[in-house]
Formats: C-alpha cells, sequence, structure tokens
C-alpha cells in the first residue's frame, strides 16, 4: 500500500516527521558522507533526505511513483520532481552514480520491476541506498508515521532481496530508536534513545539501511537463464531393412 503524497507531506512538517528525518539523515550520511560530482537520484519519497546533497552532488532527481502522487521540489528553483512508473524509469541506462531508496520498496507491488529499473539507471560503480521499516521495530507497527505501511523487513531478509534482484550488499545501518510517540519531551529526548538503543539493542531500530552496489555478472548469467528456451533435436529414425527372399 503506498502512503498518499499530501500524508507523505504532512508527516515531515510534523514534529515527529522532523525528529525521524533528522535521525534518519544522520544514518544516510554516515553511509554517504561524499556524493561530490556524484549524479543522485531520489525513488519514493526521498526529498526529505535529499536537501542536504543539493549544495554538493552535481545533479539531484527525485523520482515519486504513480500510485503516491508527486509534488513540486524544491520549494526554490527548478522543479527536480518527477511522476514516474516504477518500474519504467525514465533515464538511459547507466546514468545515476547514487540511488536512494525510501517509502517505496516495502509498499512497492512490482518490486522486481522497480529493482531492475534502478539497477538499468545505476552506473557501474553505482551505490544504491534502501531504507526501509524494520521487522522487529516498534515504528513498523505504528500508523503515525508512513514507516508503518507497507512490507517491512529485517536487515537480513532486505540484504537477501538485493542480492536476488543483482545487487552486492556492501554495507548496513540502523536508526530512529525514539517510539513514535507525539511528546515533546520523549521527541526532545530523541538524541538519547539513538545512543541507547544503538549501544544496547540495535535489532529493534525503527529502519534498517542497506547500501549495495552493481552485480554485473549474476544479473547477466541469470537474464540468459531466463531468455533460454528448450530446444528439442528431432532423433532420426532408423529405416527398415528389406527382408531377403528365402530361396531352397
Amino acid at each position: 500500500m503506498w502512503a498518499d503524497i499530501i500524508d507523505l507531506h504532512e508527516f515531515y512538517e510534523s514534529d515527529l516527521g522532523q525528529v525521524a528525518r533528522h535521525m534518519v539523515r544522520r544514518g544516510i550520511r554516515k553511509l554517504w558522507p561524499d556524493v561530490k560530482g556524484k549524479t543522485v537520484l531520489g525513488v519514493g519519497y526521498a526529498t526529505p533526505y535529499l536537501r542536504h546533497y543539493r549544495s554538493e552532488a552535481d545533479r539531484v532527481l527525485a523520482f515519486m511513483p504513480a500510485p503516491q502522487g508527486v509534488m513540486a521540489w524544491p520549494d526554490e528553483g527548478p522543479n527536480a520532481a518527477a511522476l514516474v512508473e516504477e518500474n519504467a524509469l525514465p533515464l538511459p541506462d547507466a546514468s545515476v552514480d547514487r540511488v536512494l531508496l525510501v517509502h517505496g520498496l516495502e509498499s512497492s507491488q512490482a518490486q522486481r520491476g522497480l529493482l531492475e529499473e534502478i539497477w538499468r539507471v545505476m552506473a557501474g560503480d553505482g551505490r544504491l541506498l534502501v531504507v526501509a521499516p524494520n521487522r522487529r521495530g516498534v515504528w513498523a507497527r505504528s500508523d503515525r508515521s508512513p514507516f508503518g505501511l507497507g512490507h517491512p523487513f529485517s536487515q537480513n531478509e532486505l540484504s537477501r532481496l538485493l542480492r536476488h534482484h543483482g545487487f552486492t550488499p556492501t554495507a548496513r545501518e540502523r536508526a530512529l530508536f525514539v517510539p513514535p510517540l507525539r511528546s515533546r519531551t520523549l521527541l526532545h529526548s530523541a538524541a538519547a534513545w539513538e545512543r541507547i538503543g544503538a549501544q544496547w539493542c540495535p535489532r529493534f531500530s525503527g529502519i534498517v539501511l542497506a547500501e549495495a552496489g552493481k552485480q554485473i555478472w549474476a544479473v547477466n548469467a541469470r537474464r540468459a537463464e531466463e531468455t533460454r528456451r528448450p530446444f528439442a533435436a528431432k532423433m532420426p529414425q532408423a529405416v527398415p531393412t528389406p527382408r531377403s527372399e528365402v530361396t531352397d
């Protein structure tokens, strides 16, 4: 189930959403500290996490799936957001260095098509970073945020899914240990929750992050196997030998 674009926007404008954005962005920045000179593509609803890359990257784009809806972004300057079909991204092959997938994989009804399209548009040395709700975390069980929608993942499940679709996991991270409550007192102590959670109960983070590279040889082999057609050779038939006449 896709979250509506209006609901996503309103969540990130709320106090709870701003805290979530800050904590998740720290995890993203830890894995991607430098994108200088790169082309960065956000898929799903990644704009809350793309703003700080705009002054560093060579180009930043935001693709939002049709079932979710689209909103112009950024607020200033030319629009860099587009409404797309999740299994038909309007970009040339190998044209993107970094792909940030947020509020996308857990909601997609066409995960294979989405991941194959991301694989196609990624450069050979590109990186994909998936941000998804953690199956063990309380955020996946709460309807107070878009992280409570769709299919949550464990860290291992997410890694297996990426491997199955031609990616090689390279790094992982966890974030969002503060409970999804709107208490101002609780939200003010979010930094302490992050420190304690990361140290003592990392498996119960609100979200999991998985970075992966492009596994070219594995996908080529798999596609060759899928397109191979069985060939049945016609076996030659034995020619009957005429019976010789029996003489007295």
